[in-house]
């Protein structure tokens, strides 16, 4: 994997250009991004939706101060944006210029009601997957919110989950679910059948710590948030270790230009040791690592694919998005 570029900065400001806390990406059909702000404050401010584009042209936002606690997005076919809430156990679906279109789900048990919707997944036919984290399970839906199917249950079994957190689908239809504190990734078929487990706990090779989102490519290639390791971890289609991607992060056009008209804080950041020095051995933990080492992940929550098949990480404590493509 080639890196080739980072988007985004740290802004505490409750609109305008920069991220404060960034949890997803989704790509429209016209190629622009859409970039979730989760936001880190007490309140509901700043949790909204940027629009910008590859070449960092900030197009807007929308949403400010209408989410609880958003999770994950996911275009369907007509273009429609789908975004979870976990604390409103809802769907919120908008058409690409950010027009709320409708809501779907509400609390409770129950054809179609969502308990803790975290990662969704939308298939060739717009069928939504969701992972919902409190019942452990996946929900099937219909564009409009009606009930599929479902399956799932607590546990460290096959087919079971313990808090799952992010699900995408292959080329072929076939479901996978990062397994949040199984610590594995999960494969299975449209209709909900097993098919495979990958990992287990650790962070060696194959191994993760709470992964968080994945995503397969063209290739059949896996890519996995391994949040608590500060990594990306890839595997091949049969499962097997790939390769690592640990980051490398540089300043952003955005970052550039702020800086540029900040000159006080350029100087404080050219003369900042931002490359890990030595720690002592109870702080070599690959948190500590990547907080102080600049181009490191740092709270690397999501990935994601575009049209072109370019590998977005989008890390929430660095406010930013690392992107990659195949060599």
């Amino acid at each position: 994997m080639k890196y080739l570029k980072t988007i985004g900065f740290n802004s505490n400001q409750p609109i305008g250009r920069g991220f404060n806390y960034p949890y997803d990406t989704a790509m429209s059909s016209d190629g622009r991004i859409f970039v979730l702000n989760r936001s880190g404050s007490a309140n509901n401010k700043g949790m909204r939706i940027q629009i910008c584009t590859f070449d960092e042209d900030w197009l807007g936002e929308f949403g400010n101060g209408t989410f609880e606690r958003p999770v994950s997005m996911a275009f369907d076919g007509r273009d429609l944006l789908y975004l979870t809430d976990e604390i409103l156990n809802e769907i919120k679906v908008f058409d690409n210029e950010g027009n709320l279109v409708r809501k779907l789900g509400s609390n409770g048990n129950g054809s179609g009601t969502l308990r803790g919707p975290a990662g969704i997944a939308v298939d060739k036919e717009d069928n939504l997957y969701v992972v919902e984290q409190y019942s452990n399970q996946v929900h099937k839906l219909t564009r409009d919110g009606k009930s599929i199917l479902m399956w799932g249950e607590e546990g460290s079994g096959d087919g079971q989950f313990n808090l799952p957190w992010g699900v995408t689908l292959d080329s072929e239809g076939n479901v996978y679910v990062a397994d949040w504190r199984n610590d594995r990734i999960q494969k299975f078929t449209a209709e909900g059948v097993f098919i495979a487990a990958f990992g287990e706990s650790g962070d060696g090779k194959g191994q993760f710590s709470r992964p968080s989102s994945v995503a397969v490519n063209d290739d059949g290639l896996i890519f996995v948030a391994d949040w608590g390791n500060e990594r990306v971890q890839v595997l091949g289609p049969d499962g097997g270790f790939h390769m690592f991607l640990n980051g490398e992060g540089s300043l952003s056009k955005w970052a550039l230009e702020w800086l540029e008209v900040n000159q006080d804080e350029f100087q404080a950041r050219k003369g900042s040791d931002l490359v890990l020095g030595d720690l002592p051995a109870h702080l070599r933990t690959p948190y500590h690592i990547g907080s102080q080492t600049d181009q490191l992940f740092w709270g690397p929550v999501s990935v994601k694919l575009d049209q072109d098949g370019r590998l977005y990480v989008t890390e929430h404590s660095r406010h930013r998005i690392q992107i990659y493509e195949s060599s």
